[in-house]
C-alpha cells in the first residue's frame, strides 16, 4: 500500500510518461508538477518506488518509466478515488451515436469509430453472438427467376443478408410460400435451437428441397455473420505509437486480436467484471502476445444480447480517458 505522497509522485511520473513517452527524471517532476515536496524528497520517493517494483530505470543515466505493477497501482487508485466525468458531454456523445444509426450494425460501427477517436487507440466492439439471438423475421426477395436475397432480422435489430441461387426457375409465389413457412416455424427460435431440432428430425415441414435449401441459406447467413461480429477500428493509431514502430512488436498483437479465442477470453473477463471495466495491463493479459499492451473492456447489454466494447493500446495509455470512453460506448450500446 503506497502512501498518499508516493501515490502522487507515481501518478505524476505516469502522467508525464504517457504524454511524452520518455523516461522521467526527478527534476522534470519537481519543475512541472506541484508535489509540495523538495527535489531531494522526490528523488528519495522515486528510489523507494523503484525498490518496490513500481518504476524502473531503463539505463543508469536515464530517468524512470512505470512498470506494469506501477500502472496497476495507479489504475486501482484511479478507480478507487473515482474518475471525473463530464456527464453532459457523455450524454451528448451517447445521443449522437444513437441518433446516427437506425440499425444495430450501424451503431456498432459508429461506436467503434467514436471509441477509436476518443482514445487514439485500437477499438473493438464485439456484437452479441448471433447464435444466441432469436429470429424476428425472415424475408426472401426474388431478384430473378433463379436468384433470391435472404434477409434475416434478429431480436436485437441486427440485419443479415445472403444471395441464394437456384438450379432452375422458381416462381415468386413459391418463394413467398417458403418465406411464410420459415417464419411460421422459426420465429422466436435461436439458430442453436433450430440446429438441435433438425438433428432430432423435428421439422417435417422442411422435407421440400426448396424449403430445405432456403433454411440452409438462413443458417449459413447467421453462422458466417457470427464469425465476423467484431468491429475493429484504429489499427493506424496503434501503429503510430512509438512502442510499435517496429513490426516485430505489433505483428504478434494484431495476430492475437484476429484470433477468436483471444476475443472470447476478453469477452468472458468483461462479462464477469460487473458494472466496472475489466482492465488488463501488459503481463496481466492471458495471451503472451498481448504482454506489451493494455486492454480496457466492458460488457454491454444483458443475457443473450450481451456484447463487449474494448480499447487496446500501449501500457502507456491515458487510462482515465480510456475508461471514460469505454463507459460512454457501453452506455450508447446498453439499451440499443
Amino acid at each position: 500500500m503506497l502512501s498518499d505522497r508516493r501515490q502522487r509522485v507515481l501518478a505524476a511520473l505516469i502522467e508525464e510518461y504517457v504524454a511524452r513517452a520518455l523516461p522521467v527524471g526527478s527534476r522534470t517532476l519537481t519543475e512541472r508538477y506541484q508535489l509540495g515536496v523538495s527535489p531531494a524528497t522526490v528523488r528519495n520517493e522515486l528510489s523507494v518506488l523503484e525498490d518496490g517494483g513500481y518504476i524502473t530505470q531503463p539505463h543508469t543515466s536515464a530517468g524512470r518509466v512505470p512498470t506494469d505493477f506501477g500502472y496497476r497501482a495507479f489504475v486501482d487508485d484511479l478507480l478507487k478515488t473515482g474518475i471525473a466525468c463530464d456527464d453532459e458531454r457523455s450524454r451528448h456523445v451517447v445521443e449522437q451515436l444513437r441518433s446516427s444509426a437506425s440499425e444495430l450494425d450501424g451503431l456498432l460501427e459508429k461506436t467503434s469509430s467514436a471509441l477509436s477517436k476518443l482514445t487514439d487507440c485500437l477499438s473493438i466492439v464485439l456484437a452479441p453472438s448471433v447464435l444466441n439471438m432469436r429470429i424476428r423475421q425472415i424475408t426472401l426477395v426474388s431478384l430473378s427467376a433463379r436468384r433470391a436475397l435472404v434477409v434475416v432480422v434478429t431480436e436485437d435489430g441486427q440485419v443479415f443478408n445472403r444471395q441464394m441461387d437456384f438450379s432452375e426457375d422458381v416462381a415468386s409465389e413459391d418463394l413467398a410460400a417458403v418465406q411464410r413457412l420459415l417464419n411460421e416455424v422459426l420465429l422466436g427460435k435461436t439458430i442453436r435451437e433450430v440446429e438441435e431440432g433438425l438433428a432430432q428430425g423435428m421439422y417435417e415441414a422442411f422435407r421440400s428441397p426448396l424449403v430445405r435449401m432456403a433454411l440452409d441459406e438462413v443458417l449459413s447467413c447467421l453462422q458466417e455473420s457470427d464469425r465476423s461480429r467484431a468491429h475493429r477500428l484504429g489499427i493506424g493509431s496503434l501503429l503510430s505509437k512509438p512502442e510499435f514502430s517496429q513490426s516485430e512488436s505489433v505483428v504478434p498483437v494484431l495476430k492475437a486480436l484476429d484470433d477468436d479465442t483471444v476475443l472470447l477470453h476478453i469477452f468472458d473477463e468483461a462479462a464477469h467484471a460487473g458494472d466496472g471495466p475489466c482492465i488488463r495491463i501488459g503481463s496481466e493479459n492471458a495471451d503472451e502476445a498481448l504482454s506489451g499492451v493494455s486492454v480496457v473492456a466492458s460488457s454491454y447489454g444483458r443475457g443473450r444480447a450481451q456484447g463487449v466494447v474494448a480499447v487496446i493500446g500501449p501500457t502507456r495509455m491515458d487510462y482515465s480517458r480510456v475508461i471514460q470512453a469505454v463507459r460512454i460506448a457501453r452506455d450508447a450500446l446498453g439499451d440499443a
